[in-house]
């Protein structure tokens, strides 16, 4: 079993797409964890190419996709744009 890490964390001003944001707090919520602990999450996993959520949280955000009208795909990631 893996133990504990200590960690120093920072605060910081992330500009994020709305839908985007609205969908992390939503599965954050969904899954009792704080919106900083979940992106770290994602992120480690990302950057050793591990498989980030499991098919039933995947079904989670698909319905927080829907709910939140977030239709950006993966595709559209380097081409966002802002009025």
């Amino acid at each position: 079993m893996t133990q504990a890490r200590n960690v120093e964390r920072v605060q910081t001003g992330v500009r994020i797409e709305k839908r985007v944001l609205q969908v992390l707090k939503a599965l954050a919520a969904h899954k009792e964890i704080g919106l900083g602990d979940l992106i770290e999450g994602i992120v480690l996993h990302s950057f050793e190419g591990k498989p980030v959520f499991a098919t039933e949280t995947l079904s989670f955000i698909e319905q927080m996709r829907v709910a939140y009208g977030l239709d950006l795909s993966a595709e559209d990631s380097h081409l966002l744009t802002e009025e």
